[in-house]
């Protein structure tokens, strides 16, 4: 027995000792020279010849060369030699796999409880946890037991939801990709950071993606319905340049088309032109946006008109969306976490606007700890703060303002703006409180104020106000609801001091306010309902003329003030007919009251109305409904997957406008009026239908695209030649029942990584008006269609980033596009003893093409992770090319002569220089 015992200990021995042997062999010894190569050539060459696998980053490594002769020497020894005197260090694990990692090695040994199977997880891990954060990086390979064998949708399936955080900030991160490795299932997160995914039972490898920035991985097993809950890392270290993404991108994947999401990512990856990365001019580089020209408010989608476009800013109405003549967007960038456009595809929850729907998400504050940030420029400043308030409630408020007088200074001698002056502020505030996991509360605040003036005399100013408050419930894990309300208010004013007896105080506001319910159900894993009702009730102010210190002889003007209530009902569906075909369709209803009090003119009915044909006058009461105006809008939308990179889309929608805007510029001026349906003013009306083919190249990191699309427009507002627009209780005798037709082509061809990374956009379009011919009353040109005001046919944007080093990158901005329509004096004539100026037909010709440049150099701080703040430089210069492009064409008399003069804004290079920080 003892030999036998002896015998199989000795065995055991020689079995350990061989095993230990083992672990060396020759072939783990490296020998070679390596002469004045890279760090990847020798990471490629050493994987050649052993089982060593490198895993680094190339930005890290590049400016490694290596030239050492080595001999049967350890890859540790090989190593230290290299590395020696740089902040790269190395790591090795049981697998053979080395690390390279900057500023500090990574930690190889796995937990004490790696092996353990974890119960499901209900909430995010302790962040303050010091064992926690050193092993965070293996938390990818931990198996996570979801769900209990007794709780399924089915018996083969489970339903996993969960919610996808920054770990730095606690804030959602919207948009990000949910999928499992072998690519058969994925999803997306929405605005709130959560997401949905119907998986198999058993074990599955699910990778969390978000664009530009993070990749996270969970080792899962399915026993049934449950939630996991992920925490992207800020500051994770990247072990190499390649990015995992879905095959199938959210633009191959969405059914929407024309549709554009920016994150707060890759918006801070756009040109950042004046040293502030603008929101608006973000929107401007995509295709089919356009704008009329420099220093203009507001833009043009899809040849629609500036007061098409419905601007959300956490539900609450934004009716002048810039500051400075269009220089910088109302928003600050720092309080913003989401920018969606839609040009085509609206949600069913969106309306009550022609052409498109821009809808902004506010960031309400990290939970983790207090931090901030700004920039300090030479034309504006900014501030802002952000962290908790306690465990369940998070704050963000932030301020701009500008001191930018001197900017006028470097325009044209002959710009009758260089002696104007200007200013604007804005604040937000907003606050978020966590009530229970089934309860959230969230209150938004903006206000803004512009001043400006031309001369010494008449000062302009404008103003926004918004607050909104809105309750997030979730019934169920099907069921959640968002109700809101707020109030809106929009106000500008001129002041002329000019000349004391004709001194005066003009006065316009709007005021708003609105109530939204919407409630999605998700019926089962093919059907994902919305439905829901808003209703907003309009008081408007159109005008109000007072005069303006003692000696003023003017007679006070009030224009009768509007009221109105808009309601609309609506449901919708996500419908996933097989994994190749999603359906997205909805039908909403709106319901338009115009009230009282008010005074209505009236005229016979098939007459022309002039003041000759007014018969009269009606009185209505306050709150007595005066006419009603109703119809269905219908969205759908579907796309179909040829294959993992390409989709085809369609969609078709109607939409119904029943607010106007009263101008005659191409352009949202702070003293455009607006106007509410009434009986004499139909609501505008417009369908539009959309196809496009989209395209990913190279793994998803090379973005194509093409839309075609056509557009009706009915009952738009145009005016008769000389008609008076600013206090006309009569205003319906000067305006002209319009048609319109738009149509187009969009191309986009994107690039999202790299050292050279961004996207160039051609656009073809036309955007036409006719006279109603079935409407008694001024024909435009004969009846026949012709260029609407902001109608440029060609447009071609560039943008482009390189990054030179992790700290440096340049960014520049180009753009062209036809110049707008106009209508020119063509010849003189004799009437009736004097001379007359006979003009071409309305918009029968064009000013100069629109051409910019812009470029800017953004210096980074060093990138350590432990510092009081971090800092950045940006500065560069508008209009680099110094090009004179003309914002407007004018005619005057000049001694019985009749003189053209072009308009130019910005003639003149534009040097900015900006200090941005952040703490």
């Amino acid at each position: 027995m003892n030999k036998i015992l002896l015998f199989t200990l000795t065995v055991i021995a020689c079995t350990i000792i061989s095993e230990t042997s083992a672990q060396t062999p020759q072939e783990k010894q490296i020998s070679g020279i390596f002469a004045g190569i890279g760090f990847e050539r020798f990471a490629q060459m050493v994987e050649e010849r052993s089982p060593y696998r490198f895993y680094f980053s190339k930005s890290d490594t590049d400016s490694l060369e290596i030239n050492i002769s080595v001999s049967n020497a350890t890859i540790e020894e090989v190593l230290e030699n290299i590395l020696r005197g740089s902040e790269l260090h190395f790591s090795i694990d049981r697998e053979n796999r080395v690390f390279i990692s900057k500023g500090r090695p990574l930690s190889v040994k796995l937990p004490a409880d790696y092996f353990t199977v974890k119960p499901e997880p209900t909430d995010e891990p302790e962040r303050d946890d010091p064992k926690e954060k050193e092993d965070r990086i293996f938390a990818k390979n931990r198996l996570w037991e979801i769900g209990t064998g007794g709780r399924s949708i089915s018996g083969t399936e489970g339903r996993l939801r969960g919610i996808v955080k920054s770990y730095e900030s606690g804030e959602p991160i919207i948009g990000a990709l949910v999928y499992t490795s072998d690519r058969q299932f994925r999803t997306i997160t929405d605005e709130n950071g959560s997401f949905e995914i119907i998986l198999p039972k058993g074990r599955h490898t699910l990778i969390f993606q978000n664009f530009g920035a993070y990749q996270e991985q969970r080792q899962v097993n399915i026993l049934g319905d449950g939630t996991l809950n992920v925490d992207m890392d800020d500051n994770i270290i990247s072990l190499s340049e390649v990015t995992v993404t879905s095959e199938r991108s959210a633009n191959i994947e969405r059914p929407e088309m024309g549709m554009a999401s920016i994150t707060v990512q890759s918006l801070k990856k756009i040109p950042a032109v004046l040293g502030e990365v603008d929101v608006l001019r973000a929107v401007l580089t995509l295709p089919g946006v356009k704008t009329v020209g420099e220093a203009s408010a507001g833009f043009n989608v899809r040849g629609g008109a500036a007061d098409q476009n419905l601007i959300l800013f956490n539900h609450a109405t934004i009716y002048n969306p810039t500051h400075l003549f269009g220089l910088f967007s109302a928003f600050n960038p720092d309080m913003v976490s989401q920018v969606d456009l839609y040009k085509a595809g609206v949600p069913v929850q969106h309306g009550g606007r022609l052409s498109s729907v821009l809808d902004v998400k506010a960031k309400f504050g990290n939970s983790e700890k207090l931090s901030g940030g700004g920039g300090i420029g030479l034309m504006t400043s900014r501030l802002y703060l952000e962290g908790p308030l306690d465990s369940l409630t998070t704050f963000a408020v932030g301020g701009r303002s500008t001191y930018s007088n001197w900017l006028f200074g470097m325009l044209d001698e002959e710009s009758e703006f260089r002696d104007s002056r200007a200013s604007f502020h804005d604040l937000n505030l907003n606050i978020k409180r966590t009530i229970d996991r089934k309860n959230e509360l969230a209150f938004t605040s903006y206000w803004s104020q512009d001043a400006f003036r031309f001369d010494r005399d008449t000062s302009f100013s404008y103003q926004n106000l918004n607050f909104n408050m809105g309750w997030t419930h979730y019934y169920n894990d099907r069921l959640e609801s968002e109700i809101s309300i707020g109030h809106d208010q929009y106000r500008f004013g001129i002041l002329s001091l000019q000349d004391a007896l004709n001194s005066f105080n003009f006065g316009f506001s709007m005021d708003q306010s609105h109530w939204k319910n919407h409630f999605t159900y998700e019926l089962n894993e093919k059907h994902k309902l919305s439905f829901g009702m808003n209703h907003i009730l309009y008081n408007l102010n159109p005008g109000r003329l007072t005069p303006e210190g003692p000696e003023s002889i003017l007679i006070p003007q009030q224009v009768r003030q509007e009221k109105a209530l808009e309601s609309a009902f609506y449901i919708g569906n996500e419908h996933e007919i097989n994994p190749k075909v999603l359906v997205n369709y909805g039908l909403r209803y709106v319901l338009y009251n115009y009230l009282g009090p008010n005074t209505v003119n009236e005229y016979p009915v098939g007459t022309i109305k002039t003041e000759t044909t007014k018969t009269g006058e009606k009185v209505y009461d306050s709150g007595e409904i005066i006419n009603t105006y109703h119809g269905p809008e219908i969205r759908i939308s579907a796309r179909y997957s040829l294959d993992n990179f390409t989709s085809i889309k369609a969609g078709y929608n109607t939409m119904r406008q029943h607010i106007h805007m009263i101008t005659n510029t191409a352009a949202i001026a702070p003293t455009d009026t607006w106007k509410m349906s009434d009986p004499h003013l139909a609501p505008q009306i417009g369908d539009q239908l959309a196809v496009g083919y989209f395209k990913n190249f190279k793994e998803n990191t090379i973005e194509t695209s093409v839309e075609v699309y056509y557009r009706r427009m009915r009952n738009l507002v145009d005016f008769r030649s000389g008609a008076t627009l600013i206090l006309n209780n009569d205003v319906e005798q000067d305006i002209l029942n319009t048609d319109g037709k738009a149509y187009g082509i969009e191309l986009m061809a994107k690039k999202t990584t790299g050292k050279l990374n961004g996207w160039v956009s051609y656009t073809y379009s036309r955007s036409l008006f006719r006279t109603n011919p079935n409407v008694l009353g001024e024909k435009i040109n004969r009846g026949r269609f012709y260029p609407s005001n902001f109608d440029q046919p060609h447009d071609v944007m560039a943008a482009a980033n390189f990054e030179f080093t992790k700290r440096i990158n340049t960014s520049l901005n180009a753009n062209y596009s036809t110049g707008r329509p106009i209508t020119l004096p063509i010849a003189k004539f004799n009437y009736g003893g004097s001379e007359r100026v006979y003009y071409s037909d309305r918009n029968a010709y064009r000013i100069p093409d629109y051409f910019r440049v812009d470029i800017s150099v953004n210096l980074e701080g060093n990138h350590k992770i432990r510092k009081l703040a971090h800092a950045s430089w940006s500065l560069g210069v508008y209009n680099v090319l110094g090009r004179s492009n003309p914002y407007s064409v004018y005619f005057a008399p000049i001694n019985g002569i009749i003189q053209g003069y072009q308009l130019s804004i910005f003639a003149q290079p534009i040097p900015f220089i900006t200090y941005n920080f952040r703490f």
